[in-house]
């Protein structure tokens, strides 16, 4: 069924549901009757937004915001289409392929994640906060088990940011939550840490390496090169998940590399940065890497273009 026509049955079938409403019982006069008029019109154009934006892949003024803000962001609805067509072509399909994913903790990052889950079935989590692969070697080990036989792995990984309606970046609108909340909270934390060693205002901790909190150390002595390149960036808050990227991008090869012996059929390795918006807008992703690695951990090609 076309775009369309889908978009069609599903708001007719919507607003029809909203119109069979029946509020509680009360005592009609002239007022109620226009204020329930009123608010079953609001509710219709809220309904028709949200099913326009979730089915056509967010074509608005805000697609074009973030496009203008990330040159090379994609929705996520056009990033699993082109990432499924090319990686058919390699052999991927529901049955033998499993997703794996090195994404931040935060929920918003588990949208891209179900998203391609709904097309492959199972995901392995390698990731924690900032979507550094945590898991490590052992993680990866355990993964290339868990592949069906002669089967394949997606690997996603990447660092994740928030953009508001208004174009602000780093700040994110949350379901539920009236604050304008920061995202990615964890690089946020480590930028500011980065910050105070840079201009000579940080405090000595002794606990840097605490175990309670070991991963945002980790991510706060991972950022730790990119101290000249976030000072000189025009928008710190944009340079900052491209920064993170960087550092976490040598450690997945490091990991690829060390764990080779493991992959079957082939590996498909996509990389970017995660770009996460409010409740009623599409997600995007800027692809930076998608490479395909054959059954003995050879790196075939970038298949980058094909997105």
């Amino acid at each position: 069924m076309k775009a369309s026509l889908f978009l069609a049955v599903v708001v007719s079938s919507a607003i029809a549901a909203v119109d069979a409403f029946q509020p509680p019982a009360q005592v009609v006069t002239r007022s109620t009757r226009t204020t329930a008029t009123t608010t079953t019109t609001a509710l219709q154009a809220t309904l028709l937004s949200k099913v326009k934006n979730l089915l056509t892949g967010s074509t608005s003024d805000f697609d074009r915001l973030v496009k203008k803000t990330f040159p090379g962001a994609m929705s996520n609805t056009r990033l699993t289409k082109k990432v499924v067509a090319a990686l058919e072509k390699k052999g991927f399909t529901p049955e033998n392929t499993l997703v794996a994913t090195s994404l931040c903790a935060d929920e918003l990052a588990r949208v891209l994640e179900d998203d391609f889950v709904k097309i492959y079935g199972q995901n392995f989590n390698l990731g924690g906060l900032s979507g550094f692969p945590f898991a490590g070697n052992t993680g990866f080990g355990a993964m290339s088990a868990h592949v069906p036989d002669d089967g394949f792995c997606l690997l996603i990984h990447g660092p994740h940011v928030g953009i508001t309606q208004d174009g602000v970046v780093g700040k994110v609108e949350r379901s539920g939550i009236a604050l304008v909340d920061s995202c990615c909270g964890s690089a946020i934390a480590a930028s500011n840490y980065l910050a105070g060693i840079t201009s000579g205002g940080a405090n000595i901790n002794p606990q840097i390496q605490q175990f309670t909190d070991f991963q945002q150390g980790a991510v706060q002595e991972l950022i730790l090169p990119h101290g000249k390149r976030l000072d000189d960036a025009n928008d710190r808050m944009k340079e900052l998940p491209y920064a993170l990227y960087d550092s976490q991008d040598i450690l997945v090869r490091d990991i690829i590399d060390s764990g080779k012996g493991g992959i079957k059929q082939g590996l498909a390795v996509l990389g970017g940065i995660q770009i996460n918006t409010g409740p009623d807008t599409d997600d995007y992703f800027h692809p930076l890497r998608f490479d395909y690695y054959d059954s003995d951990g050879n790196l075939v090609g970038s298949m980058l273009s094909k997105l």
